[in-house]
């Protein structure tokens, strides 16, 4: 043992110290406020009132909008986290092939990712805009349609656009980190495989897949937590119109506190979106680490 820790048992806790105090002050300090604010009574004025129960979840629960909100909440988060994982893993396993350009082409798969979201929606807006949009204008031109198309004309269509939309800027962060993973494989376990005669599926399932399953676990759950979360997309491409029919919790929540001003409510819609966060984490890990277990 170091005489040095040993004369000074506390040291270690003073290095963690300022990353205690962060998280207390910047993460468990609001989660502790919001969920006082949801057992609140909140004017529209923001004032804070005293203890109402749970009266501000059965208020949230019974919005006309709620249920409409969760299914298009769950359609959201499995297809953009489910498709970006799926179209990441396999740009990750081109770009691991060696290739000309390929420090090009992992240098321009960055940008959907790095560019704000914001811009990333407005774009996508341009781009399938009735009278003017570059889509309608590119099969126009190649003459593969003969008259411009109406690429927003229901909210499905549009709630599907925003999917893509979502889909797009996630890919680069999955490909990246399951690239990761799969720079960290000996290319000697290849090798022997190829001796052995196992082809390329054999070597994804055997070999490439558990090897890069802690880089997708990582890479599932914060998208999980970031997509849940996402709101500039949403809400440059449609603000949850018609009738919140394209909303999500995050959006509708954000809606339902400085539009309608029912802070009540939007508070118990917060709680229930960070309880949902945390059970859908909780059990994608355990699920997970039960598996390498067995493995």
């Amino acid at each position: 043992m170091n005489p040095l820790n040993h004369k000074k048992p506390w040291m270690p806790y003073m290095w963690l110290l300022p990353s205690i105090i962060l998280i207390s002050v910047f993460v468990v300090f609001p989660i502790v406020i919001v969920f006082k604010l949801s057992f609140s009574e909140i004017s529209k004025a923001g004032v804070v009132g005293g203890f109402v129960g749970l009266k501000n979840y059965t208020d949230a629960v019974n919005l006309p909008a709620f249920g409409t909100v969760m299914k298009n909440t769950f359609i959201w988060v499995v297809s953009v986290v489910g498709l970006s994982t799926l179209f990441g893993f396999i740009i990750a396993i081109v770009l691991n092939q060696k290739f000309p350009g390929r420090k090009i082409v992992r240098s321009v798969l960055i940008f959907p990712w790095a560019t704000s979201l914001v811009i990333q929606a407005s774009v996508w807006n341009y781009i399938i805009k009735y009278e003017y949009g570059s889509l309608n204008a590119v099969l126009l031109n190649l003459g593969i349609i003969r008259e411009a198309i109406n690429w927003r004309s229901t909210y499905q269509i549009e709630f599907i656009w925003e999917c893509a939309c979502g889909i797009f800027v996630t890919i680069p962060f999955v490909a990246f980190c399951v690239l990761a993973g799969l720079q960290s494989i000996d290319e000697s376990l290849y090798e022997s495989a190829t001796v052995d005669g196992a082809g390329f599926w054999k070597k994804l399932f055997h070999i490439t897949l558990p090897l890069v399953r802690p880089a997708l676990s990582v890479s599932t759950v914060l998208n999980i937590i970031y997509v849940f979360n996402s709101f500039p997309i949403i809400f440059t491409m449609t603000k949850g119109a018609p009738a919140n029919k394209t909303d999500t919790m995050i959006t509708f929540l954000y809606m339902l506190s400085f539009y309608d001003r029912k802070k009540g409510p939007a508070n118990a819609l917060s709680v229930i979106g960070f309880l949902i966060l945390c059970l859908c984490a909780g059990i994608y890990m355990v699920t997970v680490m039960r598996k390498e277990e067995e493995a």
